[in-house]
């Protein structure tokens, strides 16, 4: 399959050149080389950067000037499975409806290009030095102060590339599960499952760090957590990103989902930014980004994007960001984040399953029709004073609810209540 899936990105996109790179996974090293080959057949020539994070094959398609790049990952996925992650030029994404579609036809039917008589050239390139002076370019090492930083690999890729930023910036690390395992002894890396969350909280009381970060396999998401262990909410994160960015960029425009907004729209608006509303999805996010010129966009489900990044999410620049932020504003990683969450408490997501989730969003608009309504991405329903955003889920019968307030948490847990109930009576 990996190899038919060659001859079908080629026959769609006629490239001439493919960046890949692979995850921990123990099927991975084999599904490169049966991609390689099948890119080398279809007379396409190869840069294989080997063991990286998916922003690296990001960042690689486009700084060696490649007509696309695959990613093999499974990201935060238990360690039997695989998958991949497929760009065009300038890493602009390849989504189901724009080429996977086509690809998946190309495949089932058998109906791929007679293979050239003259293959491809195959190159291993190491681009990690070039990836750190790439990510340099972000944020300001000399504003950097020395602070404590509990960093949780979870076995996936991210180790390396820790061990790289050591030497450069002035803090210290203390890492857990830094070594790459494909076995993930230490459970799979994905900071979403609480219990995932433990060690990093235990280490972060352990050492009395100023703050601990911890990432998924691929490293294309961070997750934070302040000095005393508590997790971050991604919503607050995407704010304090934008006040970061703005302070060095102002006047520039940011990208947020619809799930959750007044804070990211006050702090842009404190920041001399603009903030614009997208559909939640790389692919929206990515493509509204490149429509406006925004340089940043993010998701609150720690997903972060930015303009100079190939308009590409990143798990690192995020990390690198906040610790700059941190050492200007010379605050706690929790006092921040408390400024937000006083200013606009939110209930996080809010996943119920549901026998009949159109039905039952359907019921819901027709209760709360009083509201002022937003379609950008499900329903979100706003009374002024509060707000709510009710989605479904692609792939499963699952509804997801967030809520939002100005400043009233009570009036936030009442109404994230009143909501559970109508969604799961």
């Amino acid at each position: 399959l990996a190899y038919n899936i060659a001859r079908g990105y080629k026959k769609f996109t006629g490239c001439k050149s493919v960046v890949i790179g692979r995850d921990i996974r123990t099927s991975s090293a084999e599904l490169s080389e049966a991609l390689v080959k099948g890119f080398l057949d279809s007379g396409v020539d190869v840069i294989d950067i080997g063991l990286c994070g998916t922003e690296m094959v990001y960042f690689g398609t486009s700084y060696l000037n490649a007509d696309g790049g695959i990613m093999i990952t499974a990201s935060h996925n238990p360690p039997e499975y695989n998958g991949m992650k497929f760009v065009r030029e300038r890493s602009i994404p390849i989504s189901y409806d724009s080429g996977l579609n086509t690809i998946e036809e190309i495949i089932s039917n058998g109906d791929f290009e007679p293979l050239p008589a003259a293959k491809g050239n195959y190159t291993q390139c190491d681009i990690s030095d070039e990836f750190v002076v790439h990510l340099g370019t972000f944020y300001d090492v000399k504003k950097v102060k020395k602070m404590k930083v509990v960093v949780n690999a979870g076995n996936g890729c991210v180790g390396p590339m820790l061990d790289r930023l050591e030497k450069i910036l002035p803090v210290e690390m203390i890492k857990l599960f830094n070594e790459p395992d494909s076995s993930f002894p230490n459970g799979v890396p994905n900071p979403m499952i609480e219990e995932n969350r433990l060690p990093t909280i235990k280490a972060i009381k352990e050492h009395n760090a100023d703050l601990g970060v911890a990432w998924d396999g691929d490293y294309d998401r961070c997750f934070f957590f302040d000095e005393s262990g508590e997790f971050i909410e991604g919503y607050y994160i995407v704010g304090m990103l934008a006040k970061s960015i703005l302070k060095m960029n102002p006047g520039e425009k940011i990208i947020h989902d619809p799930r959750l907004v007044w804070n990211t729209i006050e702090v842009c608006k404190e920041t001399g930014g603009e903030a614009v509303q997208s559909k939640s999805g790389h692919a929206f996010i990515k493509e509204k980004m490149r429509e406006v010129n925004a340089i940043y966009g993010g998701e609150m489900s720690a997903h972060h994007y930015f303009r100079d990044n190939a308009y590409s999410d990143s798990g690192l620049i995020p990390f690198l960001l906040v610790i700059q932020l941190m050492s200007e504003e010379g605050k706690s990683l929790s006092q921040l984040v408390n400024e937000m969450i006083e200013k606009y408490p939110c209930s996080g997501e809010i996943n119920s399953k549901i026998a009949d989730a159109p039905a039952k969003l359907e019921e819901i608009k027709a209760k709360y029709a009083d509201g002022e309504f937003d379609y950008t991405d499900g329903v979100s329903v706003d009374y002024g004073n509060w707000r709510f955003n009710l989605r479904m889920s692609n792939t499963e019968p699952i509804i997801r609810l967030n809520v939002e307030t100005v400043g009233d948490i009570e009036l936030m847990k009442a109404k994230t209540a009143e909501l559970l109930g109508l969604i799961r009576g």
